[in-house]
């Protein structure tokens, strides 16, 4: 029935909205009070150009890449894993803030900003962390999620954000799967950006739609012959990756050498992903853990989040867990020191003191890593 089928699509959408809301940037607003701290973020986009300052990069395709950066203010009412964000006038002090904004002529001035902040960070903090958003953002709601995670997760690089043009709106997803794949030659032209500076390591990050997006422009660089930039990535991360699986392995296979290491991030208990597949013909997404051995089998690493911190479709930004591992480096060593399919309940933290949590997260290793005896196990 008709009424059915708007009554399940409606459902299904409202589901998704978890990826984004509708905020505003604030640069054309007064500000009152000061935030609490300041993330600068630069930016390549290929959002098209507005002229309204509340969001100064439309849902528009541009006809060509877009760099600027930002410097964001977190709240000092910020609750970590949060984004205190408003679609009103935002204030300093109770929201997510654009305190600057400065745009950049052309690629040669992009890549001389972002030299000469890496220069003037110590030499073990010269790395770019890139961040692909998800469906359903608008550019503030980008933006000030990957401001999020710096600050949280105390995210020691140069972050450069790297916004495709989301509709930002509920029922457009279609319009974000076509956007997705208009960005991917923007996305390779950014890494390759990154990987003409001086950085020393390039971690490279996607969520949610936004990996399909990282997958395609990883798959764009190999089929043109660039894989000299892929192989400067030092790490990536796919978290919940809303990507059909069929269609993530004829990526994978057009690329000649994935980065190492690569790690997914999949719950089944990720409703998005789950209804995101009904409403594309059925077919599992990657994320929604569906086929963890497969993924293993091409040497990635599955983190299994079902039963982390609710192990929702953005448990990747918002897990106390996850943060607490990640600053303090006890993710890195349960990767590195565990079995495949292992609880992390030994994970500790400084101190000798067990993080809270740690228990509910499983960790698939690859099945096969090159120059590593037994069967893949790592040890240091």
């Amino acid at each position: 029935m008709p009424s059915l089928r708007f009554l399940t699509v409606f459902f299904v959408m409202l589901v998704l909205s978890g990826c984004g809301g509708r905020a505003v940037l604030g640069l054309n607003d007064g500000k009152q009070g000061e935030s609490a701290s300041v993330v600068q973020i630069y930016v390549s986009t290929m959002r098209a150009r507005s002229n309204d300052l509340s969001l100064p990069y439309s849902a528009e395709r541009a006809k060509q890449i877009n760099f600027a950066k930002f410097e964001i203010g977190i709240p000092k009412t910020h609750v970590a894993g949060e984004v205190e964000s408003t679609s009103r006038t935002p204030s300093p002090e109770r929201n997510f803030i654009a305190r600057t904004f400065q745009p950049y002529d052309d690629k040669a001035q992009f890549v001389a900003a972002l030299d000469g902040d890496l220069m003037r960070r110590p030499e073990a903090e010269r790395e770019i962390f890139i961040f692909v958003h998800g469906y359903n953002n608008n550019f503030a709601d980008s933006i000030f999620r990957n401001a999020q995670i710096v600050h949280d997760y105390k995210v020691k690089a140069v972050a450069l954000h790297y916004a495709w043009p989301s509709a930002g709106s509920l029922p457009l997803y279609v319009y974000d799967r076509d956007s997705a794949a208009y960005s991917r030659d923007g996305l390779a032209d950014t890494i390759e950006i990154a990987a003409r500076t001086r950085a020393k390591r390039i971690v490279l990050v996607g969520h949610s739609m936004g990996s399909y997006v990282v997958m395609e422009a990883l798959r764009s660089l190999s089929l043109s012959g660039r894989d000299k930039y892929i192989s400067r990535i030092s790490g990536l991360v796919l978290a919940a990756p809303d990507i059909d699986i069929d269609v993530f392995q004829s990526q994978l296979r057009d690329i000649d050498k994935l980065p190492n290491p690569f790690m997914i991030l999949v719950s089944k208990r990720d409703k998005a992903l789950n209804l995101s597949g009904g409403l594309t013909g059925g077919h599992p997404r990657v994320g929604s853990g569906a086929d963890v051995a497969a993924l293993q089998a091409e040497n990635i690493t599955v983190l299994d989040t079902s039963n982390l911190d609710g192990g929702s479709h953005g448990v990747f930004a918002s897990s106390p867990t996850l943060m607490a591992l990640t600053t303090q480096g006890g993710l890195m060593n349960d990767v590195t020191e565990r079995g495949e399919g292992a609880p992390a309940e030994t994970i500790l933290a400084d101190g000798g003191q067990v993080i809270k949590g740690a228990a509910s997260l499983v960790i698939y290793l690859p099945a096969k890593l090159l120059g590593v005896p037994n069967g893949g196990l790592l040890t240091q």
